[in-house]
C-alpha cells in the first residue's frame, strides 16, 4: 500500500504569520525592549505565529564603528602603520554582535511573560548572502529552522542586518539591513504581512522636521516607495522595499511607541489596485550628495574602475551622463562609513577631476515626474521662488531632483512640497 506524502509546513499551518522588525530606538533600552515584548506577546495570543527582527540597541552600531576607527588611529599614532579604514570583514565581525545582543535579550524579556522564545542569528535562520562585507545583499533565504521552531510553538527572535555568505563568512547588509532581513523572511515564510516598527507611525509626504506642512500617507505603492527610500526618506530601505514588491509582501510601517492594542495611524505599502494611478506623494532629501566630473582617458577604462571603486565605498550613483570624453556623475554618500578614502583613489583614477561636495538632493516622488517639460519647470521655478539655485535637475518616471547646495535643503524641500504636494 503505498502512503501519502507527507505534507509540507506550509500546506499543515493552521495559524497565520506575522514578521514584525523593531529598529534601533524601539529596542534602545530595557525597558523599551519590555514594550516590545508586551506587544509581541500580545500578537502571539491574537491568534499568530510572530517571527520577530530586531536592530541593534539605539547608536551601539556608530559606536561599534567608532570603536574600530579608533583602533586605527591608535595603531597610526604608535607609529605603527594603520589601515586608514579597518578591513571590512572584521567590520562585519564587529557590529553583527549589536544584534546578538537585542535579539537574545528580547527572547529572554519575552520568555519572562510565559511564552517561549528562541533567538537566531542571521547565519543560524538561514540568510544567505553574496561574498561582500559590510554591504552584502541576500541571495536566499533556507526559513527551515525557523519553521520547525514556529511548529513547536515557539516565537522566533532574529538578528536583523545580517547573514552569512556562500563561503560561510559572516555578513552585513549595509544601512537599513533589518528591514531587508524582515521583508525577504516574510517572503520565504510567506506570512500574512510584514510590520516594520520605528520611531514614526509611518510615512509622511516630507520630512515633518524640515516641512511643518507634511502629511501622513495612509497608503504607498511599492514603486513611489522605492523612488523615496533611494531619494533619501529612512523608513524603508530600498532593498527591502524591492524584495516587498516581488514577492507582493504587505508591509506596514507603524510606530512601536503607540499602545498595544490602542489606536493607531499605519502606513499600508502595496501594489496599486486597478485603475490607481501615481501622482506626486511625497518630498524626500538626501543630505550627503557630490558632483564628480572628470575626463576618460583613451582607453575607455577611468569610468568602470571608478564605478567600481565608488559601488565599493557604499555609494550610489544617482546619475551618470557621458559625452565624449567628458563624463558627469551625481553620488550619493549617505550611506558610504567613510568618504575621504574614496575621493583620493578617484583622484588617481581621473583624468582632470572635479568635486564639488556640500551638496544635496532635494526629490519630488510620484508619478507623472517625466511627462513632458512641465515638471521640470515647475520644479526649477519653485525653486526659484524660494532663491534656491539647482546645480543640475533630474527627471524619472516616478522622480524628478535637483543637486542644490546641502544648506539649502531645507528651504528647497518646502518650496517643492508647497508645489507639488501640499
Amino acid at each position: 500500500m503505498l502512503l501519502p506524502e507527507p505534507k509540507s509546513e506550509s500546506e499543515t499551518r493552521t495559524r497565520p504569520i506575522v514578521v514584525q522588525k523593531y529598529g534601533g530606538s524601539s529596542v534602545a533600552d530595557v525597558e523599551k525592549l519590555g514594550s516590545v515584548a508586551d506587544r509581541v506577546v500580545a500578537t502571539r495570543r491574537a491568534g499568530y505565529d510572530v517571527v520577530v527582527v530586531v536592530s541593534a540597541m539605539g547608536k551601539t552600531t556608530d559606536a561599534l564603528l567608532e570603536l574600530a576607527h579608533q583602533a586605527c588611529r591608535a595603531s597610526a599614532s604608535g607609529g605603527t602603520p594603520g589601515a586608514i579604514e579597518p578591513p571590512r570583514r572584521e567590520l562585519d565581525m564587529l557590529v553583527s554582535t549589536g544584534e546578538r545582543v537585542a535579539m537574545a535579550l528580547l527572547s529572554i524579556a519575552i520568555q519572562a511573560r510565559g511564552l517561549s522564545a528562541i533567538s537566531f542569528t542571521g547565519s543560524q535562520c538561514g540568510i544567505i548572502t553574496n561574498d561582500r562585507h559590510f554591504d552584502a545583499r541576500i541571495i536566499e533565504v533556507r526559513p527551515h529552522r525557523i519553521e520547525d521552531e514556529l511548529a513547536r510553538g515557539m516565537v522566533v527572535i532574529v538578528a536583523g542586518y545580517q547573514g552569512m555568505s556562500y563561503k560561510r563568512e559572516i555578513t552585513t547588509l549595509g544601512r537599513g539591513g533589518s528591514d531587508t532581513t524582515a521583508v525577504a523572511l516574510a517572503a520565504a515564510l510567506q506570512a500574512e504581512r510584514c510590520e516594520i516598527y520605528s520611531d514614526v507611525d509611518g510615512v509622511y509626504s516630507a520630512d515633518p522636521r524640515a516641512v511643518p506642512d507634511a502629511h501622513h500617507l495612509p497608503e504607498l505603492d511599492y514603486a513611489t516607495l522605492q523612488h523615496m527610500a533611494e531619494s533619501g526618506a529612512k523608513v524603508l530601505c530600498a532593498q527591502a522595499v524591492e524584495w516587498a514588491r516581488r514577492a507582493g509582501v504587505a508591509v506596514y510601517a507603524r510606530s512601536s511607541f503607540d499602545p498595544v492594542g490602542g489606536p493607531a495611524r499605519e502606513t499600508l505599502v502595496r501594489k496599486l489596485g486597478p485603475g490607481e494611478e501615481p501622482r506626486a506623494r511625497a518630498v524626500t532629501a538626501d543630505r550627503a550628495v557630490v558632483l564628480a566630473r572628470f575626463r576618460e582617458d583613451a582607453g575607455g577604462r577611468a569610468l568602470p574602475a571608478a564605478i567600481e571603486k565608488i559601488a565599493r565605498a557604499g555609494l550610489r550613483v544617482v546619475h551618470l551622463r557621458q559625452a565624449g570624453d567628458a563624463v558627469e556623475l551625481v553620488l550619493s554618500a549617505s550611506a558610504a562609513p567613510d568618504w575621504s578614502e574614496t575621493r583620493a583613489e578617484l583622484g588617481k583614477l581621473c583624468r582632470e577631476l572635479a568635486l564639488e561636495e556640500g551638496l544635496g538632493l532635494v526629490s519630488v516622488v510620484g508619478g507623472g515626474m517625466a511627462d513632458g517639460p512641465e515638471p521640470l519647470r515647475r520644479l526649477r521655478r519653485a525653486l526659484g521662488h524660494a532663491a534656491v539655485e539647482p546645480r543640475l535637475c533630474l527627471a524619472s518616471a516616478l522622480c524628478a531632483s535637483a543637486v542644490v547646495d546641502a544648506a539649502r535643503l531645507v528651504e528647497a524641500q518646502r518650496a517643492l512640497h508647497a508645489e507639488f504636494v501640499g
